[in-house]
């Protein structure tokens, strides 16, 4: 203990150095105590720190899900109308447009939203007429066509009764039959007409409706179908399909610009898995621009085994998300991989909305809110070259996308550091910079797309209609549903109206018994006979 504070000491005996090393001690003592207090106090202020930071984490996170769960699905920020409406974009698109040619500034200008009901619905005319007596001393009387409404002739059950037509001749063999003949039916024995097997198939897979629901709907009409019968007739359609699905496949691989994406599924008697694991659906779009497909593909692993198949035989370029299951087939296949800029958007929206705001008060402006203004600009544009031709669209974008992306980059890198490492935004500005090379390319090929949102839009009815049916019973009904949302999205995607296409196709491939026949089934060869 040290003896520079006892009490029983006699000071007073003590000479004068022995006096001053005595308080020297004491200061010595009494500084190591002061820093001693002031560690801990920077130690506390530390952890103080540290325990802020956790909790502003928390906090985002509890925001963020709080706006997920209750707020608006919309990516639009509210603040970014205002606070970025870049008018150096305007002038910039405006000076450009000064030099393109007359015909190329009517392509980037947006064109009038069309007006009226499509001109292929069928009209009927519903004339109201004068009684004999108000036109009684008429000199002539004439129709003027007021308005038009949509009508909607609402769906009814019928049975469809097959007489088939024979027809006996004599010969001096004797008697001979001739029998009028019959279309294949492409299940066979089956109690559904195409029209039922194709209502079937787009009410559930275009419309998001479970089959318990088109069960009682069906029955509400006067039709008694069970659920499992659909389900049966659906499994079967699959391998009806198939022949036409592999040409599908053989036209897309030959693109050399594809998209693809993917999501989860329930499948509850997977082998090998519990019913409550992860499975996967896959998408694949892309083929030449006038003639796309859009392809479904269930399987149980999110492994890089998967793309390798489904992508088998392909070159070119493929637009996805950040997730590393692509490297190896683009590594080994020399595929030329691009990103979407949309993943890394939807981040910084995260990281804004997540951001603390008093009821009724605006909040300030974060670093989330200023790259994602910035990230608007590239939108911008896109928005304004979307009717250009590819090479004209490429120019644009090295003129403008090209300085609004290094001064997107350079901002990220500077502002890196100053934001917390564990906050949404400083994850969502790495994630970003890693992809920068992927996200980036597109301004080198007119062709090419800023996101993947094709993709993404072609998949969402996927997972619209995954909320209303919730899973599948086995992988050959997952494989089978892949293959009518194939059909139905490539319809879309070209153009067509699913539910007048499944029919056409069903009417015909019972038939088709050659490869000519069959490729007259694909969308963009049927459009002729569905126009």
């Amino acid at each position: 203990m040290s003896s520079a504070a006892d009490p029983s000491r006699d000071y007073t005996a003590l000479d004068k150095a022995e006096l001053v090393a005595l308080l020297q001690q004491q200061d010595q003592e009494h500084d190591a105590a002061i820093r001693q207090q002031n560690k801990l106090l920077k130690q506390r202020d530390q952890l103080i720190r540290a325990q802020q930071r956790h909790i502003d984490k928390i906090e985002a996170y509890l925001n963020l899900a709080k706006v997920q769960r209750f707020g608006s699905s919309s990516e639009k920020m509210p603040c970014q109308v205002d606070l970025f409406d870049e008018a150096e974009l305007e002038v910039a698109l405006s000076e450009l447009e000064a030099q393109l040619p007359d015909e190329v500034v009517e392509r980037v200008r947006r064109k009038p939203p069309s007006r009226g009901f499509s001109d292929k619905l069928p009209r009927v005319r519903v004339e109201h007429r004068l009684s004999d007596d108000e036109r009684a001393g008429a000199k002539r009387t004439f129709f003027v066509k007021t308005k038009e409404e949509l009508d909607i002739v609402p769906a009814r059950a019928r049975v469809l009764e097959h007489f088939q037509e024979k027809a006996v001749f004599e010969d001096a063999e004797g008697e001979q039959i001739k029998v009028a003949p019959r279309p294949v039916h492409p299940l066979g024995k089956c109690m559904a007409s195409l029209t039922l097997l194709a209502y079937i198939v787009v009410a559930k897979y275009a419309d998001g409706l479970p089959l318990y629901r088109l069960e009682g709907i069906l029955r509400r009409y006067g039709g008694s179908v069970t659920r499992t019968a659909m389900a049966n007739w659906i499994i079967r359609l699959e391998d009806v399909f198939k022949p036409l699905m592999n040409l599908m496949r053989e036209h897309q691989l030959q693109a050399d610009y594809l998209q693809a994406d993917e999501t989860r599924l329930q499948v509850l008697k997977e082998t090998g898995r519990t019913a409550t694991s992860d499975k996967w659906m896959w998408l694949v779009r892309g083929g030449p621009p006038d003639e796309p497909v859009v392809l479904f593909e269930y399987d149980p692993s999110r492994s890089g085994e998967v793309p390798r198949r489904l992508l088998n035989g392909f070159k070119g370029i493929l637009q996805a998300d950040g997730y590393s299951g692509y490297n190896a087939i683009c590594r080994d296949e020399h595929i030329r991989r691009i990103g979407c800029m949309d993943h890394c958007r939807r981040k910084f929206v995260e990281a804004s909305k997540s951001a603390p705001r008093k009821a009724g008060q605006p909040g300030k402006v974060s670093k989330a809110d200023v790259a994602l203004g910035k990230i608007r600009k590239l939108y911008r544009i896109e928005q304004k070259i979307s009717e250009l031709p590819p090479a004209e669209k490429r120019e644009l974008r090295q003129q403008l996308a090209k300085p609004a992306l290094v001064d997107l980059k350079t901002w990220l890198e500077s502002n890196l550091g100053k934001v917390p490492k564990d906050s949404l935004t400083r994850t969502a500005m790495q994630y970003m910079l890693n992809q920068w090379e992927y996200i980036s390319y597109y301004c080198e090929d007119g062709r090419l797309n800023i996101s993947n949102a094709l993709a993404e839009n072609a998949i969402r009815p996927f997972a619209v209609g995954r909320r209303a049916w919730l899973f599948s019973d086995t992988p050959r009904g997952a494989q089978a549903s892949a293959t009518c949302y194939s059909l139905i999205e490539t319809a879309r995607a070209n153009g067509l109206e699913p539910s007048a296409y499944i029919e056409h196709v069903l009417e015909h491939i019972g038939a088709a018994d050659t490869v000519e026949k069959l490729e007259a089934l694909l969308p963009w060869n049927a459009r002729s006979n569905l126009a």
